[in-house]
């Protein structure tokens, strides 16, 4: 597409495929698998599959409405997986809280018997990480998620959930908090951290 920018050269794809559909693949073939590993992050498996296969099918039949004025393609794109995710909301929060609590009891087994210190500290972190996540509002948890798991800038972030920028400043801070909170007083292997 000569010299424009991958951000041109989706807006450019997408307008085109207004008049020609069969130029949407392109815009498949560049972002389903980024949008289907962040919404199956999000939603701890399977359902990634429908998010990402429903965010292309709404795209593309919404592609009309598309405003290169709000933001890139790739922000649209995330939005709308988003904007599925959330209406799945409940079954994540219950998926984060599920997970926390098998994480808790591992199963019996003599592997387990034998675990070094490293590997606990990783059960007990991740336990803590995924009962934080669960506790954050929808939206600093959209915020984060789109950040750390969608790779989304700031810019980016803000496009897709049509809130601004310096709103994702804020709900990502606030969500960092929080996670760090979740940490305090910890120690790494499971006990309390002795501060002094």
């Amino acid at each position: 597409m000569g010299g424009q920018t991958t951000t041109e050269a989706d807006v450019t794809v997408l307008l085109r495929s207004r008049a020609e559909p069969d130029c949407f693949a392109e815009l498949f073939e560049r972002y389903f698998a980024g949008l289907h590993g962040y919404a199956s992050r999000r939603l701890d498996g399977p359902g990634g599959d429908d998010v990402a296969a429903e965010t292309f099918l709404i795209a593309f039949r919404q592609r009309d409405r598309f405003d290169p004025e709000r933001g890139s393609v790739r922000a649209w794109l995330y939005g709308i997986a988003t904007n599925l995710i959330r209406a799945r909301r409940r079954e994540e929060a219950q998926g984060y809280l599920a997970y926390a609590r098998a994480a808790a009891h591992p199963p019996d087994d003599p592997v387990h018997e034998d675990r070094t210190t490293d590997r606990i500290a990783a059960e007990a972190a991740r336990k803590r990480i995924v009962a934080a996540l669960a506790d954050l509002s929808a939206g600093d948890r959209d915020a984060l998620l789109l950040v750390v798991w969608g790779e989304l800038s700031h810019e980016e972030t803000a496009a897709a959930l049509g809130i601004p920028v310096g709103t994702v400043g804020s709900r990502l801070h606030r969500a960092r908090r929080k996670i760090r909170a979740a940490f305090d007083d910890v120690n790494p292997t499971g006990g309390t951290a002795r501060h002094g």
